[in-house]
């Protein structure tokens, strides 16, 4: 039977979701708790990776056993996993049903702050500028009419197309200087909402205006964006799906 666990990590420690041949991701220790839990070798399938240092607050992944009771190994698992590592839901779901090929939506939030707080330091960017979130929601907006990411992906990435179709993108105030950036779409290119963030950062700082924002991304290359901002304010939120992928 196939199953999908639900699941939030605090990425600090790990090298990624994936496993790593040389270095620990979230992946492997999840594995290996379910694999003592359940006495048999089981491999996980995620919704994608995250970058190194990236968090999550809502993951999924599939694995297939014959699990007795759901509840009994979701409280298992949280006793057995590491602190930064919790699950919050194993559910069955439909045979062929798959975690990440399956999933129509995926969110993530980039956390800014404007002032020194100890208490956000290691979810959360610290900008030293003001930058101008109005104009860089003008230019965020535009990325909705936009297919292809090839501008803010990782060069060398396996993806097959750089294809994604982003439905919101949007500069969020949450009071006291600190901001959300809110992105979703379809599917997302590796390193590319960091790429994205440090893009909209040179049109927020008036190192580049809303003609050239548009010029980079159709320039399909890399090197014509800005940098990558730092992986700790950026976490996964949502991972969506359509309801008959639980129709057991």
């Amino acid at each position: 039977m196939r199953y999908f666990l639900t699941f939030s990590y605090d990425g600090t420690a790990y090298h990624g979701w994936q496993r790593q041949p040389n270095a620990l991701g979230v992946q492997e220790v999840l594995d290996g708790a379910l694999t003592t839990l359940l006495r048999q070798p089981v491999a996980t399938v995620g919704a994608g990776r995250t970058d190194a240092g990236v968090h999550a607050s809502c993951m999924v992944a599939h694995f297939d056993a014959d699990v007795a009771d759901e509840a009994w190994l979701a409280d298992k698992l949280n006793r057995l996993l590491p602190p930064d590592i919790a699950v919050s839901g194993v559910r069955r779901v439909r045979p062929e049903a798959h975690a990440r090929f399956d999933a129509v939506r995926r969110t993530y939030h980039y956390h800014v702050y404007m002032r020194k707080d100890p208490f956000q330091r290691h979810f959360a960017t610290r900008l030293f500028f003001r930058p101008d979130f109005d104009r860089m929601n003008e230019a965020a907006a535009w990325l909705c009419g936009v297919e292809d990411f090839t501008s803010f992906s990782k060069l060398h990435s396996d993806a097959k197309t750089n294809i994604c179709h982003v439905s919101q993108a949007e500069w969020v105030d949450l009071g006291d200087g600190t901001w959300r950036f809110v992105i979703s779409a379809d599917r997302f290119l590796r390193g590319m909402v960091r790429a994205v963030v440090g893009t909209l950062f040179e049109v927020g700082r008036g190192r580049m205006d809303l003609g050239q924002f548009r010029s980079v991304v159709e320039a399909r290359n890399r090197c014509a964006a800005g940098d990558s901002v730092p992986a700790c304010a950026l976490s996964l939120v949502e991972v969506a799906y359509p309801p008959e992928v639980y129709q057991v």
